[in-house]
This record gives structure tokens, sequence and C-alpha cells, in this order.
């Protein structure tokens, strides 16, 4: 068992629900997802204070550019908005941003925003990551391309390598994995980094996540042992 006062060092969490919740009140699906900042801003706030070092959160799928083209014109804009604007509070209060996924693939503006905002944010003690633009399977074949670029013979290639060559082989592999929204999948997020992951779902969307229900999570971890397939 973790025991009862365990806080995981990094929790992933797939933001679920913004567009329901949109939905559900008559709103533009932006709506949601700018209701959706608002639950990211205090998730991190209360997950610092409990201990967390890092947290990774799911924003924009490599599937979810099949969406309306409004919908994901208008996740480009937030996205850009809330670097511009956060920036700074994030290096006051020591966060690190880090994103991952296929950057390249964004627009030249939006790219150098995010180069800008982890510049700035590099000295932070804990780390905030976006998954942005981002799929797990295409993490894997990012990497063995990058290995086999680098000219690693084959037979040199373990589990260490691969881990190597992911986004970010410097960030732990997630503890907890939360999911909000109900459903009970993995969503293409993480996948060789959440093999050992705790999970926990909740019907909750996302925008209406709340302090109470990370505090549940985390309790749902300290209750647990953890075997990592012993």
């Amino acid at each position: 068992m973790a025991g009862a006062d365990a806080v995981p060092l990094h929790i992933a969490i797939v933001m679920d629900g913004n567009r329901r919740w949109a939905r559900e009140r008559h709103l533009p699906a932006i709506a949601g997802h700018r209701a959706g900042v608002e639950t990211i801003r205090r998730t991190l706030r209360h997950a610092r204070e409990r201990g967390v070092r890092y947290l990774t959160l799911y924003s924009f799928s490599t599937e979810n550019w099949r969406r309306e083209p409004a919908e994901v014109e208008g996740l480009m804009r937030l996205l850009e908005e809330t670097i511009l604007r956060e920036t700074d509070t994030l290096v006051r209060d020591g966060v690190r941003l880090r994103v991952i996924g296929r950057v390249g693939e964004l627009s030249e503006r939006l790219q150098g925003a995010i180069a800008r905002a982890v510049r700035a944010t590099e000295g932070g003690r804990d780390t905030m990551t976006i998954a942005f633009n981002y799929g797990g399977r295409a993490e894997i074949v990012d990497a063995v391309r990058a290995i086999v670029r680098g000219g690693v013979a084959a037979d040199a290639i373990d589990e260490a390598t691969i881990a190597a060559h992911l986004y970010a082989p410097d960030i732990p592999d997630p503890d907890l994995f939360i999911r909000t929204g109900g459903e009970l999948r993995a969503s293409n997020f993480l996948l060789w980094q959440v093999a050992y992951a705790e999970m926990w779902a909740t019907p909750v969307l996302w925008p209406e996540f709340s302090v109470k229900d990370l505090d549940e999570a985390i309790a749902a971890f300290g209750s647990r042992e953890r075997r990592f397939g012993r």
C-alpha cells in the first residue's frame, strides 16, 4: 500500500468534458474550453499545495484536428492567449512550463509563443506539462525515428533507449492517471509512461472538477498497493 498520506509525485490528467459542459449550457464548444482553463489554474495550485511536483494535462490530441474548424482555430487561439496571460504568473510561482507533442506542426506564431514561455519559466521548481497536438502512439513513433536516425544498433535498443527518446525524458512517469468526464479509456495519452500508473476516473466534467475531487483521487492513490508487475 502506498500509505494513507502518500502523494503522487506526478499526476497526469485527461481533461474530458469541456464540450459536454458547454453543450449542456447551450454554449459554443470554445466556452467549455475556456472554462476548463480556470480548472487548470485551481488544479495546478492545489496539486502543488499537496506536494505534487509534476502535472501533465492532455489538451489537444493529434486526432482533434478532425473537429470542426472553428473549434480547432479557437483552441489554437486559446492556447496562445493563455500562455501570454499566464507566463508571468508561472514565473512568479516557480512553475516550469513544458509543451509536448508535434509542436512543429503548429503555426509559427504559436510555436514562438510556446518557445518564449518555456524559456521564461525554465527555472521553475515544479513542472506543468501541456500535451498539445499530442498522441501516445505518435510519440513512440517519433522516438523510434530518432533512434534510427541516431544509428543505434537494433540489438542495443532496450526500454531505456526508447524512454530516453520520448518527448520529455527528464520527467518521471506518472504515478496517478486521472480521467474526468466519465469515460474509461486511455485515449492515446502517455501510453508508454502510464504502464504502472494508478488509474482514477470520475463522471465530473472537467470544468467542474474541484479541489475536493483532486483530494479524492489522491486519497484513492494512497489507499492502493503499488506492485509494478511483482
